[in-house]
């Protein structure tokens, strides 16, 4: 996974420090200095890598970069693992009220809040539009559950109203966890997620800002106060 240095191939931060070591490799080329050049060059391409494996507005992981690592983690996992499926309730009202500027900084803060906590080797990504994703590989069931509802009670306890009078944010979580080790070839990543998005309506349809999770063959909502 890479690291903090290369996650800060993202924005403009990123986007500089590409193009200063592109603009230092052609000046120590033009020099005759091949050698540096070369190792100038070769940080500009593994920063552009790095970039192409976020999303430009949150920062967070992109939806390439959940397709590349979930079949891997999947596979080669030791224990259980479990992707939790996030949506933004009611995004849409958040942009028609305050408007997409504002949406835009909501997202960046709840991509934000959702990587606070996480377990060791887990990540966010952006799954697309308003929905994120969280892996968690080498988890147990009960403690999915409990990231999970943690990261929505953060969600839900943020104080919006600094970023706009009368400004709410819930997110509702759709938790998928597999248990065991794998077993030497990947477990459709796209079942995984089909699985998470079902169990995620079900949240939406018991009334939002609810964690659900599937334990047998029950579903279950995370209940909590009011």
């Amino acid at each position: 996974m890479p690291d903090h240095e290369t996650a800060l191939a993202t924005g403009a931060a990123g986007t500089d420090l590409l193009a200063l070591h592109e603009s230092i490799a052609g000046m120590l080329a033009n020099q005759g200095d091949w050698r540096r050049a070369y190792e100038h060059l070769r940080s500009a391409l593994d920063l552009a890598h790095a970039g192409s494996l976020r999303d430009s507005l949150t920062s967070s992981y992109n939806r390439r970069y959940l397709d590349q690592h979930l079949h891997g983690l999947l596979r080669e996992r030791q224990g259980g693992i479990a992707v939790a499926l996030i949506d933004l309730d009611l995004f849409k009202r958040v942009n028609d009220t305050y408007g997409h500027l504002v949406g835009d900084r909501v997202l960046r803060r709840v991509a934000g809040l959702l990587q606070e906590g996480l377990p060791p080797g887990a990540f966010c990504a952006r799954y697309g539009g308003e929905e994120f994703a969280l892996v968690m590989p080498d988890i147990d069931a009960r403690t999915a559950v409990r990231v999970a509802e943690a990261a929505r009670a953060r969600v839900a306890d943020h104080q919006w109203s600094k970023l706009q009078p009368g400004l709410s944010v819930t997110i509702s979580v759709g938790l998928a966890h597999e248990s065991g080790p794998g077993q030497g070839r990947a477990l459709e990543a796209e079942r995984q997620l089909v699985r998470a998005d079902t169990l995620l309506y079900a949240a939406k349809r018991a009334g939002r800002n609810m964690v659900a999770y599937r334990d047998c063959e029950s579903v279950h909502i995370v209940k909590h106060p009011q």
